[in-house]
Parts: structure tokens; C-alpha cells; sequence
């Protein structure tokens, strides 16, 4: 029991930086950005291809973090210079980042035990070498989400960061301020999606492995932890909102991790996503859309 409750939090704070993205998109600029099913799978190709060659594992995330902000970025023009759609965009970018994973890394790419990993990399062993390899991960799993859910509150009080919350809220305001709100959601999507990466990164790292698949249903996925977190926290104004989405994804993975272990077969998997996404919706007792921005 204590072994898969270690390990549903780290799967639950591995993804939580998925839950990041998608609360930037979907919560503070209202933008269904369904090119996360893209970016997350590119960042675990690119580290999976470093960590191949030998590449410092720790560089890896610094690289997903680059390339899922690329893939952002590619949505932030289509939608904003090209003017299309934003649903649309997002399609474009899940739809071309596929093809691009699959000439990185192939369909699927292992990482040989011999590879170091974060977890398994000399400075992981010499300050959390007392611990087993599940203990590092959660360790290392944790003060990852930490860091980023700290640095992403820093920058929401910084300007820029209060004129990203305004554009979901109110994009006339941020235009009689002077300032491109196309701009300011472009970064919005290059953030999201640079997280989302990091997110493919760390699986890859916990997993040592790459599947051109592994990205179906994370936003369905995104979506129901920031839905959870924040039903649950909704009427509690002192918990913020990066907060809410962690404690929802851990929720989240928490009953996947029982649905599998009262017996229901992996490859129902999806389907059990899609279940427990609906239940979501039911038993909140109210629209998605309705929560995520109440």
C-alpha cells in the first residue's frame, strides 16, 4: 500500500506540471489550447534522444523547456499573426508536432539503464543517496513542482504577469493600457506549453522510455485536475490557484492508481480517463467552463 501511494504522488506531481499549462491556458487566458497532446510527448522525445547520446541529464530539462516553448510559441503565431482560430491552432500544432516526434525520436525510444537520469545522476546520488530510487523521485518530483508552482505566483504579481490574468478576464482593459494583448497571449502559450514539456521530460526520466502516444489525453487530463482543484478549493480564498491544480492532480492519478488496482486492465486506461473526467463534471454540478473560471 505505502508503495503505490509513493507512487501515485510521484505520477501525480510529475503531471502536475501539465496541470500548470493547461490552468494558464484554459483558466487565466481562456484560450483551449489542444496543442499540449503535442508538446508534451516533444519534450519526452528530446530528452529521450539526450539522454541516447549522453547528454547531462540535467540539460534535458533546460532543452524540453526550450522546445515546448518553441511549440507554443508556433501556436501563439498561428492564432495571433495568422489569425486562426485558437481551437484551430492548437490543432495545427498538436497535428505537426507529431510528425516532428516521430523524426526525433521514432515511435519509441528506450533509455538503457546504463544512462543517467536526474534521478540516478551523481548529484542526485550524493545529497539523496541514503534514499531508494522511488524515494529520490519523490524528492526530486517535489521540489521541481515546488519551484515552478513558486516562480509562477512570483510572476503572476509581477506586471506582466497581472496583464496575462487580464487578457483571460477582460482583453479590452489590457488594450486601453497600451498593450498587445496578442503579445501577451502569445507568452502566455509560450509558458504553458514550456511547462507542458518539462512535464514529457520528467515522465521520461521516471519512465526512461518515449511513445510517439503518450500525449493522447493530457489535456483531457490537464483539465480535470484543474477542474478538481479548483471545485475544491473554491470557497477557500487563501489557497491559490497553482496550489489547487497540484492537489487536483494528485487526486486524480490517486483514483486512477485504484481503478487499476481493484483490477481494470491498463488498456482501459483512456477510458478510464474519460469516466472519471465525466464524473468530475456531474458531481461539481456544474459546466466545466463555469468552474475553471469561477
Amino acid at each position: 500500500m505505502t508503495d503505490l501511494l509513493i507512487s501515485t504522488l510521484i505520477q501525480g506531481l510529475v503531471y502536475a506540471l501539465v496541470s500548470f499549462g493547461v490552468y494558464i491556458t484554459y483558466s487565466i487566458l481562456d484560450f483551449p489550447d489542444l496543442s499540449v497532446d503535442g508538446s508534451f510527448p516533444l519534450g519526452a522525445a528530446v530528452t529521450a534522444l539526450l539522454l541516447t547520446h549522453g547528454v547531462n541529464p540535467y540539460l534535458t530539462l533546460l532543452a524540453a523547456l526550450g522546445v515546448g516553448a518553441l511549440a507554443g510559441l508556433c501556436t501563439g503565431i498561428i492564432h495571433v499573426k495568422l489569425h486562426v482560430r485558437d481551437l484551430l491552432a492548437g490543432i495545427i500544432t498538436m497535428t505537426a508536432l507529431f510528425s516532428i516526434n516521430l523524426q526525433i525520436a521514432g515511435s519509441n525510444l528506450t533509455v538503457e539503464r546504463s544512462m543517467d537520469t536526474i534521478f540516478t545522476a551523481a548529484p542526485a546520488m550524493a545529497l539523496l543517496g541514503g534514499l531508494n530510487l522511488q524515494g529520490r523521485k519523490l524528492v526530486i518530483s517535489l521540489l521541481i513542482v515546488v519551484a515552478v508552482k513558486l516562480l509562477l505566483d512570483l510572476y503572476f504579481r509581477t506586471k506582466s504577469g497581472l496583464l496575462l490574468r487580464a487578457v483571460g478576464d477582460n482583453a479590452g482593459l489590457v488594450t486601453t493600457l497600451a498593450k498587445d494583448k496578442g503579445n501577451i497571449k502569445m507568452l502566455g502559450l509560450v509558458i504553458s506549453n514550456a511547462l507542458v514539456a518539462l512535464s514529457g521530460s520528467l515522465v521520461c526520466h521516471e519512465t526512461r522510455s518515449f511513445s510517439a502516444t503518450m500525449g493522447t489525453g493530457q489535456v483531457v487530463f490537464g483539465l480535470a485536475t484543474v477542474i478538481i482543484g479548483v471545485a475544491l478549493f473554491r470557497r477557500v480564498s487563501f489557497v491559490r490557484g497553482t496550489t489547487a491544480v497540484v492537489v487536483g492532480s494528485i487526486l486524480y492519478k490517486l483514483c486512477i492508481a485504484v481503478a487499476l488496482d481493484l483490477g481494470l486492465p491498463p488498456n482501459m486506461m483512456k477510458l478510464i480517463t474519460a469516466i472519471l473526467f465525466l464524473l468530475v463534471l456531474v458531481v461539481s454540478g456544474r459546466k466545466g467552463e463555469e468552474i475553471i473560471h469561477a
